[in-house]
């Protein structure tokens, strides 16, 4: 790992290093990605994380579903002041918005709450009621994969917390990669905890988490596509439980 990260990215609050000015090209990204793909894969959350804000300066931000703060507070104590960028589909639970303020309001992250183009009541008039019911890809699309897309424009990297025991399909997730779709390197720092290190981590730092959890819920997204999971079953099995469907989008 030596050469990849210097001392300055190692969890120490206010060390890391700007990142060049100007945004950086593809094929650059691209390398940057693979190599530390490969050097980073095993390291600690935090040095994956400090490398991203060490390299990529104001250039990097964070993606939060807030379920719970565990990421932003993680990427906060190498990059205070990080940009933490929320979908704000319209459709959250009352419990995950309140997450979103306290973390807004308790930690040293900038919030950045990013809504859809059309509010729900002007998607209903275009294509028609409760569209989450009839065609979900395309409603995920309206309320969440575009507003990301504009949110992450002025950014080359971004972190999501996408663990590889949540379910079959993020089971080989890598703790950086390239996104050849969006053109950014794409960091998952916690990709390789447990639920148990989850639950470590927001019981040491007594991480703000959506009270959600404690009423049966496995996965959170919207309301109307997110139900209770059942013992046995996996944590994702309540996100559109009536579809072929386990992601929205965000990170296929």
């Amino acid at each position: 790992m030596s050469g990849l990260i210097s001392a300055a990215g190692l969890g120490l609050v206010g060390t890391t290093a700007p990142a060049p000015a100007g945004r950086r090209a593809p094929d650059e990204l691209r390398e940057l990605a693979e190599r530390a793909g490969r050097e980073l894969e095993g390291a600690p959350a935090v040095e994956i994380a400090g490398w991203a804000a060490e390299t990529f300066g104001d250039r990097f931000c964070v993606t939060s579903s807030m379920a719970d703060a565990v990421l932003a507070h993680l990427v906060s104590r190498v990059a205070p002041g990080v940009d933490v960028v929320f979908l704000d589909t319209g459709l959250h639970f009352p419990e995950t918005l309140a997450v979103r303020d306290e973390v807004a309001r308790t930690l040293p992250v900038t919030v950045r709450s990013i809504r859809p183009r059309l509010t729900v009541g002007q998607q209903d008039g275009e294509y028609g009621p409760r569209l989450f019911n009839r065609s979900p890809d395309e409603c995920c699309r309206l309320r969440k994969v575009e507003p990301l897309e504009r949110a992450l424009a002025g950014y080359d990297a971004w972190a999501a917390g996408l663990r590889r025991d949540e379910s079959p399909s993020r089971a080989n997730t890598p703790v950086v990669a390239f996104d050849p779709r969006r053109g950014k390197v794409k960091v998952n720092p916690i990709a390789a905890w447990s639920q148990a290190d989850v639950d470590a981590y927001i019981a040491r730092w007594n991480v703000p988490v959506n009270e959600l959890f404690r009423r049966g819920y496995g996965s959170i997204g919207c309301w109307p596509c997110t139900r209770r999971t059942k013992a046995g079953e996996d944590p994702r099995a309540g996100r559109w439980a009536m579809f072929e469907k386990t992601e929205c989008g965000l990170h296929l």
